[in-house]
């Protein structure tokens, strides 16, 4: 079984892409996707948060609201919103946020060679999410949240899917948040079967982002072997990526904020801090500028951290992460929080809502200290998967985000 694969895409009709589109369904909570869909009865925010169709106290674990996801997406396929391919296709995608383009394809990945990780893995996943994901392509028989891969630079592999860019994009829809996302359909047998053979020869690919939607797709298709697959009904053996040249990735930092300074005084916080870390006070807020270094924001102060080098340990690719660095030589120690994917003293921030954030949220008095990151690089997220290790919790903020409803994989042609 190949790597990747083209398939017959569900995609928006012509003229429909601007009414369809929508954000990842993780990236909104039920209110904001309620408000980002009024007045768009086609949003597909109606398929990946159908609970805005459901009255406001629903849990949205409900299994309403998989029947409505159900629903919604039947209803926009009889009225001709959505229209599957007629034979099978790769799809050439570029989002363009700003100054940064990025430029991949949309592909069915092997459920296979990610069970056997030739489709690597950097984080652990919750069985709550993953049970979400299950329920919710059970209920619609379709993959609509894009895994987001990258591939090791290939030249060949990049050059085909820059041609297939030449002509006028099939979709070309600027998203409410400013960004573009542009598809070309990639139809031509022979030049999928040479995208075929080209990513049969890679070594690996590697999960950006999605660690749930794959692993939520691995288990659909366990159970529907075991249940006796024909072979009309193998659509599950892949599931729906998006995958990207590695060396156009862009990671933005990941910052932290924390409720309160463990029982330290401002000052003593300083003096025990200086024991790892050489600390500058600034008149600015502090972006670190290169690898580990950090801002840190106290009691209306921002300060330049540079981590002793004595204490990174340059040959584990997990512990030399900055985002380790500053866990263990600091967080961990003198603030007290050993898990930070339980301890609800801290909260994580994307970077792309930038430095002022962390001002605002220590100068409210809802945390007592904030830190700034420098960006953790694809190349060290590639080197903790090919040591089969797993990311510090929320050590990536990829942008741009990949759109909801351009491209779905049905696991059973309309």
């Amino acid at each position: 079984m190949s790597l990747v694969k083209p398939f017959k895409g569900l995609r928006p009709a012509k003229g429909r892409a601007d009414d369809v589109v929508a954000p990842p369904y993780d990236v909104l909570n039920s209110a904001e996707a309620r408000e980002r869909a009024k007045g768009k009865p086609y949003s597909f925010l109606h398929v990946s948060k159908p609970e805005i169709d459901l009255p406001e106290d629903i849990d949205v674990y409900d299994r309403q609201v998989y029947d409505k996801a159900a629903e919604n997406l039947g209803k926009m396929i009889a009225e001709g919103i959505m229209v599957q391919d007629e034979k099978p296709c790769f799809y050439a995608y570029r989002i363009i946020m700003g100054n940064h383009i990025v430029t991949g394809i949309v592909a069915g990945a092997s459920v296979a060679d990610y069970d056997t990780n030739r489709i690597k893995k950097h984080e652990f996943t919750r069985p709550v999410k993953e049970d979400d994901r299950v329920n919710q392509i059970t209920a619609v028989n379709a993959q609509t949240g894009p895994v987001m891969l990258v591939y090791p630079e290939q030249a060949e592999i990049d050059a085909i899917i820059d041609g297939a860019t030449k002509t006028t994009p099939d979709i070309d829809v600027t998203a409410d948040d400013g960004v573009q996302h542009m598809i070309w359909v990639m139809d031509d047998p022979e030049v999928n079967a040479q995208l075929v053979a080209l990513f049969e020869a890679l070594p690996n690919l590697y999960i950006a982002d999605g660690h749930h939607r794959s692993a939520s797709a691995s288990r659909i298709s366990k159970s529907r072997i075991e249940a006796g697959e024909t072979a009309e009904d193998a659509q599950h053996r892949h599931f729906l990526s998006v995958i990207f040249p590695h060396h156009q990735m862009e990671i933005l930092d990941y910052n932290r904020v924390i409720t309160d300074l463990n029982d330290n005084e401002h000052g003593e916080l300083l003096e025990r801090i200086a024991t790892s870390f050489n600390i500058e006070q600034e008149s600015s807020p502090v972006r670190p500028k290169k690898p580990n270094e950090f801002g840190m924001y106290i009691n209306g102060d921002w300060f330049r951290l540079r981590v002793d080098k004595s204490l990174i340990p340059q040959n584990d690719p997990v512990k030399r992460l900055d985002v380790s660095l500053l866990h263990d030589n600091l967080i961990q120690p003198f603030l007290g929080i050993s898990d930070p994917r339980k301890d609800n003293r801290i909260d994580f921030v994307g970077g792309i809502r930038g430095l002022g954030e962390l001002e605002k949220r220590v100068d409210s008095g809802e945390m007592a200290i904030a830190f700034a990151f420098y960006p953790t690089s694809i190349e060290d997220l590639m080197s903790v998967a090919d040591a089969n290790e797993v990311m510090p919790p929320k050590s990536t903020w990829f942008e741009p985000k990949l759109a909801d409803g351009l491209v779905s994989y049905m696991l059973k042609d309309v």
